[in-house]
């Protein structure tokens, strides 16, 4: 029997995570979408196909420097593709890039509320909060910058009136982070619910944050 290489692994793997994260209820239909470095390309969940019917040629090939938006495959990629790959080309420590349309981050994000300090775990995404970056068209290229600018100094940010993003140092990292969000984005709207959240001070934060460095998911 023939052995996968690393590239048809890492398409398989892209497949596996976009099932799991309908079937968890992270995401809904093909609403989200997952992009992973591999070298100097990306490779990219397709456009409008359903996660179960993905065959690992679907997945589609971006080079990450070089023509922008060119790409190779059967299948045409996500119309996300702009801040997947302009996340990629500005931030090389990520790796991979999750972005779900979630429940509760949604819910958020339509309210366009941040996420402030409520629970120490906000410190996983770099800081003492998760911001919401301002509302543009689904696909173009005004919502990569504005996705770019919430994203300084973070690793996750909420999409006003769309959705969130995870990123990480690999594939499981980005979706482990994906879940954390809408963890956390559940507990801070409940606690919205009941009179809001008491608020860790911007110290306890930062001392959270420097005890982060290597937390989680090591691989």
């Amino acid at each position: 029997m023939r052995r996968m290489d690393d590239e048809t692994r890492l398409r398989m793997a892209i497949i596996d995570k976009a099932r799991w994260m309908n079937s968890s209820g992270l995401n809904q239909g093909t609403s989200g979408n997952i992009s992973v470095r591999h070298g100097d390309r990306m490779l990219i969940t397709p456009s409008g196909i359903a996660y179960d019917t993905l065959t690992p040629d679907m997945i589609a090939s971006m080079p990450v420097d070089g023509e922008y938006g060119a790409w190779d495959g059967p299948k045409k990629p996500s119309v996300e593709w702009r801040f997947h790959l302009d996340i990629l080309k500005a931030r090389p420590e990520v790796m991979a890039t999750v972005h779900t349309h979630s429940m509760y981050a949604t819910i958020l994000a339509i309210a366009r509320k941040p996420i402030p300090p409520c629970h120490y775990m906000i410190a996983a995404f770099g800081g003492s909060d998760v911001r919401v970056c301002d509302y543009a068209k689904y696909g173009t290229k005004e919502l990569s910058i504005n996705v770019l600018k919430a994203m300084e100094g973070r690793s996750a940010c909420l999409m006003a009136n769309h959705g969130m993003l995870a990123t990480g140092s690999s594939l499981d990292k980005a979706m482990w982070a994906a879940v954390e969000l809408e963890t956390i984005a559940k507990q801070y709207y409940h606690s919205l619910l009941i009179g809001g959240p008491v608020l860790l001070s911007e110290e306890e934060i930062d001392r959270v944050v420097r005890e982060f460095h290597g937390y989680g998911l090591k691989t």
